[in-house]
């Protein structure tokens, strides 16, 4: 599992390129995914909504453009340069003042139970040392009938797996060394991206942690997977 502080530091240290490496590496395809994840959320209209590993805000800025204007959006993360990154972005988007950041741990929530109608978290649940601990922290925060939506890197279908794999191991790292200065952290990266669940296995994971009608779409030849459940 991750190691918490090394996680932080490694954040901490790409903040400032994060958005930048984010649109290279996946060649704008992230911004799909992530407006799937949004089109997911706004089908339920919650009215108060926390975006879990917020990083620099992309998912909040993004739900704060299309949920009713009673909504209340939190982005919550335990890494304060990606949120100081989020916060920086804020105050040029007028839609970013709907938002409250905050810092806070996945794996222990400081919230209040029953506080949010919907969680949300993309591209952040690999990185937390206990899964099931944070899956279950986001049941806690929810309201019954609530939402929690995951959107996360997975495995490929079979035919792709050799071409992604060649991708992540040995030309993403480069690229991304180039871009932020950093290369060791998109080793890590890569590594967690590979030892993640595949669909089924996290659908499982969500089903263990209490979550009801738990559905999931592929995206992009398997390589990412929006999963969702019902408290």
């Amino acid at each position: 599992m991750p190691d918490p502080h090394a996680v932080n530091s490694m954040f901490a240290r790409i903040a400032g390129r994060y958005d930048t490496a984010n649109r290279l590496l996946s060649g704008g395809v992230d911004l799909w995914w992530r407006r799937r994840l949004v089109g997911k959320v706004k089908q339920s209209a919650p009215g108060d909504v926390l975006d879990l590993a917020t990083g620099s805000g992309d998912v909040a800025f993004a739900l704060a453009k299309v949920l009713p204007p009673a909504s209340h959006i939190t982005g919550m993360d335990f890494c304060q340069p990606m949120l100081d990154e989020a916060i920086a972005k804020r105050s040029a988007d007028s839609s970013g003042a709907r938002i409250v950041f905050k810092q806070g741990d996945g794996l222990a929530l400081p919230v209040a139970d029953r506080t949010f109608d919907a969680v949300t978290v993309s591209f952040g649940l690999r990185n937390m040392a206990d899964r099931h601990l944070a899956l279950t922290e986001m049941r806690r925060a929810l309201r019954p009938g609530g939402h929690v939506h995951v959107l996360e890197f997975s495995q490929p279908y079979k035919w792709f797996r050799p071409i992604y794999y060649f991708y992540l191991r040995r030309i993403l790292p480069r690229i991304a060394g180039v871009i932020t200065g950093d290369r060791g952290a998109y080793d890590y990266l890569n590594a967690s991206i590979e030892s993640y669940p595949g669909h089924q296995e996290m659908s499982g994971e969500l089903t263990r942690a209490g979550f009801t009608k738990v559905n999931v779409v592929r995206m992009t030849c398997g390589i990412v997977a929006l999963h969702s459940g019902q408290a």
